[in-house]
Order: structure tokens, then sequence, then C-alpha cells
């Protein structure tokens, strides 16, 4: 986490960081792990409550949360397709821009488990030190951006799930997909089989005939489109 506080006087920024287990990145570059642990107090002795990001969250939503490299404002090396506040922490799912040559690299490196880590840019708004436990709780964060970084400082923090191209082994069975709707794309049955019905996968077998890697990324872009403006109507 890197914490800028508000003071007469710049202060050097604190950084903190959350170890992803990447046991697999998906060739689209897709991933996801917790940015953030709520309750466990990280080398320096902060702890993040749950709550913290709620108000930010729902003010600048997934996409006014930059993914940069390093913290570094000038290396934006994609976009974060969701994040949620979970039980354990703040769940980030995101996708490399390989169009990008330092998301390439990136991704390489995640692939085979040389870069690691997930780190946040924030603003302290609310925070009080507890002197017995000689922790400070975090209680509101303003969300800038989430990084890719290299070293952790929740040790504890472990990937749950890697985002997978649904057509990374080839054109999935019906039930395969479904399975992939609901587990990925967040989908109930009943709105998984209507994603199945708008033809998706007859597309993905002219796509994957003329072996355009760019067309398949279009088509999975797509999928993810339509699986939100599903989610979107139902909840209206």
């Amino acid at each position: 986490m890197t914490d800028t506080r508000s003071s007469h006087r710049p202060e050097a920024p604190e950084v903190k960081f959350t170890r992803l287990d990447l046991k697999q990145v998906s060739a689209e570059g897709r991933f996801a792990g917790y940015a953030c642990l709520f309750g466990e107090e990280d080398l320096a002795g902060d702890v993040v409550e749950r709550g913290a990001f709620a108000e930010s969250l729902a003010k600048r939503g997934p996409r006014g949360i930059k993914m940069l490299f390093q913290h570094d404002p000038a290396e934006p090396i994609g976009v974060w397709e969701r994040l949620r506040e979970e039980p354990q922490g703040l769940w980030a799912e995101g996708r490399l821009m390989r169009e990008v040559a330092r998301a390439r690299e990136v991704l390489s490196l995640m692939r085979e488990g040389a870069l690691d880590g997930l780190s946040i840019g924030f603003k302290t708004i609310e925070g009080r030190r507890d002197p017995k436990a000689g922790v400070r709780r975090l209680l509101k964060i303003d969300l800038w951006e989430i990084s890719v970084v290299t070293f952790p400082m929740q040790p504890g923090a472990r990937i749950q799930a890697v985002k997978a191209h649904p057509f990374e082994n080839g054109i999935p069975t019906e039930r395969e997909f479904e399975r992939w709707l609901k587990r990925e794309a967040g989908l109930t049955r009943n709105q998984a089989r209507l994603m199945i019905s708008q033809g998706f996968r007859a597309l993905a077998r002219k796509l994957e005939a003329r072996g355009d890697a760019d067309d398949e990324a279009r088509l999975v872009a797509l999928i993810e489109a339509a699986a939100a403006q599903i989610r979107q109507a139902s909840t209206r």
C-alpha cells in the first residue's frame, strides 16, 4: 500500500504489498487476488478494517482505480474489471493489456512466478492509533490505484482464483461454458443459459478456425460485456 497523508510537510509514502500465489495466469493476462487483507497487521504495524474501501469503490468503480506497475503513474499496464470487499479483504480481478509492452513483460514474469505482488495506493481518510496493540487501524481509505509489484508486506495473502480464458483449452462444451459463466462472470444458471443461447460458442468456432488471437481476445471482451449487461438488467 502507498499511503499519502494530508500534511503541511510532504511525507515519504508508505508502501504495503500483498503477495499473490500465482500458480498460473491466463494467456489473456487475467488474474485475481486480494489486494489487501482485513484485520491482519502488516509489517509496518497497520491494520485495514473491513468497510474501509466501501465509499471509495462506490464513488470510483473498478475503472476509476488505475492498474499500475510499481506505483509508477507513467506505467499503466491494464484495467481492473472487478473490485469488491469480501470478509477476508479487498478482492481484485484485472486484465493486463497485451498491447502495452510493459504489460507483456509483466505477464511473462507473472506466469513464471517471478512477479507476484499487489500493492494499493491510497490516502487515509480516517484512522486511529491503538496504543495498547501498538497498531494503526485504517477505517476509511480513498483508493487511487492498485499496482503489480515485487515485494510483499502481507505474506499471508494468497490468490484464490485465476481468471481463466473460456476458450483457453479449445472450444468448451455447453456445460463447461455454463460453469465458466457462473464461476468467472458471476451469472446465475438461467443467465448463463441465456448467454449460451446467444451463439457465442458458434462464433468462437469461427474465430478458432481463423487462428487470430486478437479476434479471440475481442470475443472474450464481448462475452464479459454481455454478461455485465445481463447482471445489470437483473437488478433493475
